[in-house]
């Protein structure tokens, strides 16, 4: 009967420090794999109120079409839905030389909202468009500069864009992060590829001026 105990009792011994020794291996890995997501999905999620809402985006480059030629694609509000990536849908409301109030519809997954935007035109200089109603958004500012550009190329231009917005949700804020940039560069090739529909071949190859932020002097 000793025996049966002590035999027992050490066999429950053996099997706890065989089920420890196994634990230290695979299936603890398993174990602190999961804990470890769980607790990276944790704070990301606790960390969406924390994140910053606002996204900006610059971008500079050297075309080969001018200042006007430009200026009239990206000023040409009404047709956007047929050349701009994502909208679905554009129809200007007023318009006189200097200003346009326009309605937009923008659609890419999981977004699909409208807004009113009002257009500051200052030809051939400046295209300049703000949000004034949209749900998604607290402010959007679409921000376009033309200048000169090569002297020794009569059609070409440097253009200037910038577009920056404040999220009115954090969610929305955080998965932008998936895409903002891509689509910021996509909608800032779209306008140069308009001009090449509109005006034929360009002069010269589009140029970016800008490297990490910081413009490439020539």
């Amino acid at each position: 009967m000793v025996l049966s105990k002590i035999y027992s009792s050490g066999s429950r011994a053996l099997f706890h420090e065989a089920n420890i020794l196994r634990c230290q291996g695979h299936y603890v890995n398993i174990a602190y794999c999961q804990c470890h997501t769980i607790n990276q999905q944790r704070r990301t999620f606790f960390n969406f109120a924390n994140s910053s809402r606002k996204r900006e985006y610059s971008g500079r480059q050297l075309v080969g079409y001018t200042m006007e030629q430009m200026y009239n694609v990206v000023s040409d509000v009404e047709n956007y839905h047929k050349f701009v990536p994502w909208c679905k849908k554009s129809i200007v409301l007023t318009k006189t030389p200097s200003n346009l109030k326009a309605d937009l519809i923008v659609g890419f997954p999981p977004i699909n909202e409208s807004y009113t935007s009002n257009v500051t035109l200052i030809k051939p200089h400046l295209v300049k468009a703000e949000c004034t109603d949209g749900k998604l958004f607290h402010y959007m500012l679409t921000l376009w500069r033309f200048s000169s550009g090569l002297k020794r190329e009569h059609q070409s231009c440097v253009v200037d864009f910038q577009i920056s917005f404040e999220f009115r949700s954090a969610f929305h804020s955080n998965l932008s992060n998936l895409f903002f940039d891509q689509v910021a560069r996509q909608m800032e090739g779209a306008f140069v590829q308009e001009a090449g529909r509109r005006y034929g071949a360009a002069s010269l190859p589009p140029r970016n001026l800008l490297q990490n932020g910081h413009v490439i002097k020539s």
